[in-house]
C-alpha cells in the first residue's frame, strides 16, 4: 500500500456511493448513523471521525472497540489517514492499543474509558524524535506507561515500579537489535509484540496476538529496511 490517506480510511479501497442512504455502524466510533458512502468492501467511517485529530481516533477508537488483538487494533488506526508513516501518535497508540486488548481480555471495560485517557496524557511528554535524539524510542516507552497503568505503579511502588521499567527496557533492546533508521511502524510492532509477551510471563494476562504481523506500509516508507525488517511482506 502506497498511499493510505485516499479511498476508504480502513482498507484504502474506492469508496462506492449508494442510490439511496443507509443505517451503517461507524467503524471506529461504532455509532449508527445514516451515509450514501461506503467502501467497496462495506467499510463507514463517520464525518465526525474523518475530521479528529490521530490521538482523538486512538482515543475514540480504543476505547470502543471489542477487539483483542492490539495489532489488529494498531492496523485499523494506522489506516486512518492522521495517523501518519511517522509521528509520535505512535507514543499514544501504543499503550492505547494494549490497554484496549488488556480490558477486552479481562474484563474491566468499565475501567477501560479513565485509562486509555490517563495514557493520552502521559504520552503526550514523550517527544517526537526521542528513539533518535535521547535514544528512547516513545513505542517502548509506552510499553510502559500501558504497565504502569495496569499495575497502578507510582515512583514509589516496588514491584509494580520494577515491571514498568523492566518492560520498557526490554522493548527498547528488541527495537534496539533490529536496527535504524526510523520506523514508527516496526518499532509499534515490536514494542506491541513485546509487550504482549512481558503481560503473559509477568501478570498472567494471555493477550491474543497473530504470529504472522505483516507490515502494510513499506511504500510510503523512503527508509524502509525491507528484508532487513522482521514485518517486511516480502521477507
Amino acid at each position: 500500500m502506497t498511499d493510505h490517506r485516499t479511498g476508504c480510511m480502513v482498507c484504502g479501497k474506492p469508496l462506492r456511493y449508494l442510490e439511496t442512504p443507509e443505517q451503517r455502524e461507524c467503524v471506529y466510533c461504532h455509532q449508527v448513523k445514516k451515509t450514501d458512502t461506503v467502501c467497496e468492501d462495506g467499510h463507514f467511517v463517520c464525518d465526525r471521525c474523518h475530521r479528529l485529530g490521530a490521538d482523538d481516533a486512538i482515543q475514540q477508537f480504543c476505547t470502543a472497540t471489542d477487539e483483542t488483538d492490539p495489532v489488529r487494533i494498531a492496523l485499523t488506526l494506522m489506516q486512518n489517514p492522521v495517523v501518519h508513516m511517522h509521528g509520535p501518535e505512535h507514543h499514544f497508540l501504543v499503550p492505547a492499543v494494549l490497554l484496549a486488548a488488556y480490558c477486552n481480555v479481562t474484563g474491566a471495560k468499565e475501567k477501560k474509558a479513565k485509562l486509555i485517557a490517563t495514557a493520552r496524557e502521559r504520552a503526550a511528554v514523550i517527544p517526537g524524535g526521542a528513539c533518535g535524539f535521547m535514544g528512547d524510542c516513545g513505542a517502548a516507552v509506552g510499553t510502559g506507561i500501558f504497565i504502569s497503568l495496569v499495575t497502578g505503579a507510582t515512583p514509589l511502588s516496588h514491584r509494580e515500579w520494577q515491571q514498568a521499567n523492566m518492560v520498557v527496557a526490554e522493548s527498547l533492546m528488541e527495537v534496539a537489535r533490529n536496527g535504524g533508521p526510523r520506523c514508527c511502524k516496526r518499532n509499534t510492532f515490536l514494542a506491541i509484540r513485546g509487550a504482549v509477551a512481558f503481560a503473559a510471563e509477568h501478570l498472567g494476562v494471555k493477550i491474543p496476538l497473530d504470529p504472522k504481523v505483516t507490515c502494510r506500509f513499506s511504500g510510503m516508507n523512503k527508509e524502509c529496511r525491507m528484508t532487513d525488517c522482521p514485518f517486511y511482506p516480502e521477507r
